[in-house]
């Protein structure tokens, strides 16, 4: 029996929808001819919103979503940013336990995203509200997300931390180094060359459990370096190489 929050939807569906918000990037929830001041008033009495918890939640996304900005003008009238920061700030506005967030940045320019982006990050660190979020958008994934499930054509293909995600499936690690001399040969043990630029070269390797500390030493005994520096797979390619593996071991499947 499915259970969200420890209530069965379909017993109790009135506290069950009390309890939640749900944004969907593509489709507004708001009453399209009405100023967003007005959608945010119906909302207050819908969800029995105390005045003081009304005002505390409407200086917050003021302050966090700019919403002051445009509240008197109808929603049918505001850009796709103003409108996905209205529908966010209707979502939150009765402190929902769960907020299920459709694609909440598609669409949306670089600033808007970002803005998006730290609200809900500072809602769910303040309020510790749940959120569930669905999206195409790995940017969204890496700068939110703790926990991923990955589903592909119906079936969960990781279920985990995201730290787990790219420690597991993440690939190679990058060690970019700038020497301080010129050396005819910079090959260390543990991992190989694929870019070179000059002084600075960058290796690839595996970490395999032993991190890179073996990688500096080594480098540290045999050479002469001014810097350097360490990159971790990033999430897009992390997700890539799972589901390139995973086509690739169950291609016959779906020919």
């Amino acid at each position: 029996e499915l259970t969200i929050g420890g209530i069965v939807p379909w017993r109790e569906r009135v506290k069950h929808v009390r309890r939640m918000g749900v944004v969907f990037g593509q489709r507004t929830t708001l009453w399209w001819d009405l100023p967003v001041i007005e959608t945010m008033e119906l909302l207050r009495h819908i969800y029995k919103i105390s005045e003081r918890q009304y005002r505390r939640n409407m200086d917050m996304f003021a302050d966090l979503l700019g919403l002051s900005e445009f509240l008197n003008i109808p929603v049918r009238s505001l850009s796709l940013g103003q409108r996905m920061r209205a529908d966010l700030a209707a979502a939150f506005l009765h402190d929902p336990e769960i907020v299920f967030l459709d694609e909440p940045t598609i669409g949306l320019d670089v600033l808007a995203k970002e803005r998006i982006r730290q609200f809900i990050a500072t809602i769910n660190s303040e309020k510790k509200t749940t959120v569930i979020l669905t999206t195409h958008d790995l940017g969204d994934v890496a700068k939110l997300c703790r926990r991923v499930m990955m589903i592909d054509r119906g079936k969960v293909l990781f279920d985990g931390a995201l730290a787990e995600l790219v420690s597991r499936f993440g690939g190679e690690r990058r060690l970019i180094v700038d020497f301080a001399e010129e050396y005819d040969d910079l090959s260390i043990a543990g991992a190989r060359i694929v870019a070179k630029e000059g002084r600075k070269v960058t290796y690839a390797f595996h970490s395999n459990g032993n991190g890179v500390a073996p990688l500096i030493e080594n480098l540290s005994r045999n050479y002469k370096w001014a810097d350097i520096s360490l990159q971790d797979p990033d999430v897009e390619t992390t997700i890539r190489h799972i589901y390139e593996q995973w086509e690739g071991d169950h291609s016959s499947e779906y020919c």
